[in-house]
């Protein structure tokens, strides 16, 4: 059975990512970052196929993803600027154009109604088909619907700016 720390080394990054695309504000992200790590740490004994521990680690993820979004709903929202995705190796008009790109594509994916905006987060972590849907409980089939829906609402919603 993996440790925790192991699962985090793996998968920390992507858990990071996946908070990011349910919740712009950089604190109330870090704090989702931690519970999914301890819903995880509290889940692990439960894994009962070690092959299967992506698609049980990023179920858990989008699963209390999905309850932070509840939660947070109703509290009024102010977006701060994130300057985490900085490159100091690229010249100031480079970095701004990157930088709103990406920032584009993040506010997208984020627009994205939440059967979409799952099937999509995984798929940028390189998860499968198959593993997307074991992690959200859904059949081959409809995550390839979903994630074709999913890139044809991206590509109006990035050709529309």
């Amino acid at each position: 059975m993996a440790s925790i720390e192991q699962v985090l080394a793996d998968y920390g990054p992507a858990l990071a990512r996946i908070a990011g695309a349910y919740e712009r504000d950089r604190a109330l992200r870090d704090d989702l970052v931690q519970e999914i790590a301890a819903a995880v740490w509290k889940a692990l004994p439960s894994l009962s196929d070690p092959a299967k521990l992506k698609p049980f680690v990023f179920r858990i993820a989008h699963n209390r993803s999905v309850s932070h979004v509840a939660r947070q709903a109703a509290r009024p929202r102010v977006a701060e600027l994130d300057e985490g995705f900085r490159d100091e190796g690229a010249d100031p008009e480079a970095r701004l154009v990157e930088n709103e790109r990406a920032q584009r594509l993040v506010e997208s994916v984020r627009r994205l109604s939440l059967p979409y905006r799952q099937v999509v987060t995984l798929l940028l972590e390189d998860l499968s088909y198959e593993e997307i849907a074991e992690a959200l409980g859904l059949t081959v089939n409809n995550v390839g619907v979903r994630i074709n829906r999913a890139k044809a609402q991206l590509k109006a919603m990035l050709s529309d700016v």
